[in-house]
């Protein structure tokens, strides 16, 4: 079809911000449909063999469309998802809110620094209705059932000995139905607006495989929240499909040229045949990476558009680190979700009223979350199926990979097959997890596309000073529950890993400030939105995908209250 298409709103994505837009606005009657270039998961759908896991990666042109997609650049590795619900299907579930003082606000518009046009005030209400809509319990600790997760308790306490604040966080999972105490294995009923993969979910059954999607469906992922009460209105959701191309129309509006891949084929998206759907509104949500690359690749099309396209990239200030040796009982690595306890490492900001300079000096003094990581139960079984014979081997190998695909790779490539790697047999012990810190890093991080690749440039060199602190921290944490610190393996290459990549469109005042307005429209494109982490002109510091949401529904409800888009500016 060629130009014979239209919808109202076409949503690119399917994580926090589309899903929560593509409902909001299909609510609100419009017609909308909703891109999203992997497929549907399932409860029971998702990859626990071997085999299977093994191949659970996105790459196209080597026929795999998969849920992992595995990036790496010059400087760091990242990890996003490809499925419908984006991130929620891989994520910890963690729904934590920006901290108040930490929306700078006053800072100069100019590298290193973030100013933030919105402020924790303005998203309250959004932050509401989203916890509202996906359902938000806490680990109950401490009750039947749920007495095994020493973790919890053993990080807790370390960080009050430490003078730091610690809490279960409010997590995207659903331990107890209808308000009964919560129970394993119970029956979760279906909402008003049903779910659109049809098959019977259930209450968390403690296994620690939320970060490899959940099988049971305990998860309030997006799918069975966001998307299936915007199915119900009537969206049209459509899987496997990929946006490529972004043309604005005389007279308002744009033109989205998109492909659609075939699962199993082993061809190169770039020479697929295209598609075309106009469309009065455009929101641009697969996620950083992809709204990013979306709008760099097609920028000679956006005339106007900001100078600072591409800038104030930030991983979150995610870095991965490992506690071993911990006396005592068994950590229960597999007895409860992937993360049950937030340590929160205070900021400068915090007594400063959110007015510092924006960079915090040096970023050594920057504030930071550090989290318990379970794994799942199999997880040892499957590691020595991988015939990794002891650390020191999997170290070397490891680091060997990476030296080779610096020298040899091209500008990003997928290395998923090390990321298991790197777990090693000895994170498996019953004395041992990991640890996930983020927090404020320094957004100094530069996104190009060269010969059709995304490349990212200046991250996380100026974050050192703040990576550093946080490795202290996480050691001084590890000693507090009698344990030994082990760095990530990836830090002897001074690399770090981000699972929540933001920036490359964020939000400003003005066009010299951002490339988007505060509700997200992009300056001289009316029309034209972007709802995900790339919209974030810095980090969140919390886990970011509330604030994502957030600032998505906030974008939702401004649009429809404004009524019709305005004819695009010359």
């Amino acid at each position: 079809m060629s130009g014979s298409e239209h919808a109202d709103v076409v949503v690119v994505g399917s994580g926090f911000g589309g899903a929560v837009t593509a409902c909001r606005f299909v609510e609100a009657g419009y017609s909308v449909v909703l891109f999203e270039r992997g497929k549907a998961y399932p409860p029971g759908s998702f990859a626990r063999s071997p085999t299977d896991i093994a191949t659970n990666f996105w790459d196209p042109s080597q026929g795999r469309h998969g849920l992992f997609d595995v990036w790496s650049f010059a400087d760091f590795e990242a990890v996003v998802s490809s499925g419908l619900g984006g991130g929620s299907l891989i994520y910890a579930n963690v729904l934590l809110r920006k901290d108040e003082k930490w929306f700078v606000r006053d800072a100069p518009a100019c590298e290193g620094y973030e100013s933030w046009p919105v402020s924790r005030a303005d998203l309250e209400p959004h932050y509401a209705a989203v916890e509202k809509t996906i359902g938000v319990q806490r680990f109950p600790k401490g009750q039947p059932r749920y007495q095994h997760a020493r973790r919890t308790e053993l990080l807790e306490q370390a960080g009050r000995r430490l003078g730091y604040t610690a809490e279960q966080p409010p997590l995207a999972v659903t331990f107890g139905v209808d308000g009964n105490p919560p129970v394993p294995g119970a029956p979760i009923g279906e909402p008003a607006y049903g779910n659109i993969h049809g098959r019977p979910r259930i209450t968390c059954v403690l296994c620690g495989e939320c970060d490899l999607g959940c099988n049971y469906g305990s998860k309030n992922t997006l799918d069975h929240t966001y998307l299936s009460a915007a199915v119900h209105h009537g969206a049209d959701l459509r899987v496997h499909h990929e946006a490529r191309s972004i043309t604005p129309r005389d007279g308002g509006g744009y033109t989205v040229g998109y492909v659609v891949h075939a699962p199993g084929d082993a061809v190169a998206t770039s020479t697929l045949p295209q598609r075309t759907i106009t469309c009065d509104r455009l929101v641009l949500a697969a996620g950083t990476f992809g709204t990013t690359y979306l709008l760099l690749r097609n920028r000679a099309a956006l005339p106007g558009i900001s100078q600072l396209l591409g800038r104030r990239f930030s991983g979150n200030g995610d870095l991965l680190g490992f506690v071993g040796g911990v006396p005592g009982p068994a950590l229960g690595g597999a007895h409860a979700p992937v993360i049950t306890t937030a340590v929160r490492v205070p900021d400068p900001l915090d007594s400063h009223g959110g007015h510092a300079d924006g960079q915090g000096g040096s970023g050594a003094d920057r504030g930071c979350y550090i989290q318990d990581a379970g794994y799942p139960g199999f997880a040892e079984w499957l590691i020595e199926a991988a015939g990794l014979d002891n650390e020191a081997s999997r170290i070397v190998s490891t680091v060997y990979e990476l030296i080779r695909s610096r020298l040899t790779g091209g500008p990003s490539h997928q290395i998923g097959a090390l990321v298991g790697r790197l777990l090693g047999p000895g994170q498996a012990s019953a004395g041992a997890m990991p640890l996930l810190g983020m927090g404020r890093d320094i957004p100094t991080g530069k996104m190009s596309v060269s010969d059709d690749y995304l490349q990212i440039e200046n991250y996380p060199a100026d974050s050192q000073p703040y990576f550093e602190r946080l490795d202290r921290i996480m050691e001084d944490l590890a000693e507090e529950m009698g344990g030994k610190y082990h760095r990530n393996p990836l830090t002897l290459l001074s690399r770090v890993i981000t699972v929540h990549p933001l920036g490359g469109a964020s939000m400003g005042t003005d066009i010299t400030t951002g490339v988007i307005d505060e509700w997200g429209e992009v300056f001289n494109h009316p029309g034209l939105y972007v709802a995900d982490g790339a919209a974030l002109p810095g980090p969140v510091g919390a886990n970011p995908s509330l604030t994502i949401a957030a600032f998505a529904d906030r974008l939702a409800e401004h649009a429809v209250d404004a009524g019709p888009v305005l004819e695009t500016q010359p």
